[in-house]
């Protein structure tokens, strides 16, 4: 098992590159094991390497040591240029090996698919030219879609857009073009995988700061709202105490009261650089747990982000994604905050320490059951 991994970091998303060929790894169907009992399918953790690049074998121990805590879903963040690189043509190399694992680690998976990712559409594969968004074909967005749900029978739910709100906010025109393309392919995807739950996922730090609740009541398509949710101000500095961002998890109710909410991407970073700390990150988990328990029947399921932390500098950040103007709000000021809060914003270090926070999210797990 010497087969080697590059894990990069996106905005917001961990994205996966193989760079050798897959071989496969025996399911529990196919080795006679039996799966482990997942306690809470509502409970989540963004599965991620600590190194930027790792072996098949080092995976299959951190998912092994991600799902010991007790809970049962990953997030999948699986970009379509990458899935489909010729029309009609499916790359399921990579995707085969963390599947594979999710499933013989008996978790349920989130997928994030990006038609809209922040301020930009895509990654949309090259043989689709670059197409604004009324050129984006709904029945080819279905094909790739029932692929990957045919494939993946783990997949049950599924976000089309994420951080919506930032990529209409100077462009509300589109709204309609986007709710149509929406419509159609949620229609189409239902009457053949009627068990899986579309929708899309706003950022709500983003929305609270910019003042876009419009935008999130304009969007209430599908069969969930999911947000994202970091502590931060505009400029990706955490400016709030763990009390203060319980009120904005409160806030995600208060805009979505007829649907079930998602946590898609939940954390707190403790890098200094951008204002946190490991005791405001315990805090955080004790507070957002509590929260959990008192609106557990809202929720449809709460995802931490993410498992271990990463060295400083190497979370690159696309600056195509990135808000600024200038001189402290550049894109690159911005960025550069972003990148040091999502390296530390795990519950173990670079090292698999675990942080006071990763004994509390076990402890918290064990609890609902």
């Amino acid at each position: 098992m010497n087969s080697k991994i590059i894990a990069g970091i996106g905005v917001g998303i961990t994205a996966v590159i193989i760079t050798v060929s897959f071989f496969a790894i025996s399911s529990t169907e196919q080795n006679g094991i039996e799966p482990m009992i997942t306690k809470n399918e509502n409970i989540g953790l963004v599965v991620n390497a600590p190194a930027s690049e790792i072996t098949v074998q080092q995976l299959d121990e951190i998912y092994e040591v991600a799902a010991s805590t007790g809970m049962g879903r990953s997030n999948m963040y699986l970009f379509w240029n990458l899935i489909e690189p010729q029309k009609g043509e499916y790359n399921f190399q990579e995707t085969d090996i963390f599947m594979s694992l999710n499933k013989k680690n008996n978790l349920k998976v989130t997928l994030y698919f990006s038609i809209i990712n922040g301020k930009t559409l895509g990654p949309l594969p090259d043989w689709m030219g670059k197409p604004q968004l009324h050129g984006i074909s709904n029945d080819n967005i279905v094909s790739v879609l029932d692929a990957l749900l045919t494939r993946y029978n783990i997949i049950d739910t599924v976000i089309i857009a994420g951080e919506t709100d930032t990529y209409f906010r100077n462009q509300e025109d589109l709204i309609p073009i986007y709710k149509e393309l929406f419509n159609n392919v949620y229609d189409k995807i239902k009457e053949k995988h009627p068990d899986v739950k579309i929708g899309n996922s706003f950022s709500l730090n983003g929305v609270i700061n910019k003042d876009l609740n419009h935008i999130v009541s304009d969007l209430n398509q599908g069969d969930f709202v999911a947000f994202t949710y970091f502590p931060t101000d505009s400029l990706n500095e955490i400016v709030k105490k763990p009390h203060d961002a319980k009120a904005d998890l409160e806030k995600a109710l208060e805009l979505v009261p007829d649907k079930k909410i998602i946590f898609f991407e939940i954390s707190w970073s403790t890098s200094e650089f951008v204002g946190g700390t490991i005791e405001d990150q315990l805090d955080f988990m004790l507070t957002s747990f509590d929260f959990y328990r008192d609106n557990e029947e809202k929720i449809e399921s709460f995802t931490w982000y993410r498992q271990y932390d990463k060295p400083d500098g190497t979370c690159i950040v696309d600056l195509s994604k990135i808000e600024g103007t200038v001189g402290i709000g550049t894109s690159e000021f911005v960025a550069e905050r972003l990148s040091h809060y999502i390296c530390n914003a795990g519950l173990l270090d670079v090292d698999g320490k675990p942080k006071p926070a990763w004994d509390e999210f076990k402890k918290h797990i064990s609890q609902l059951q």
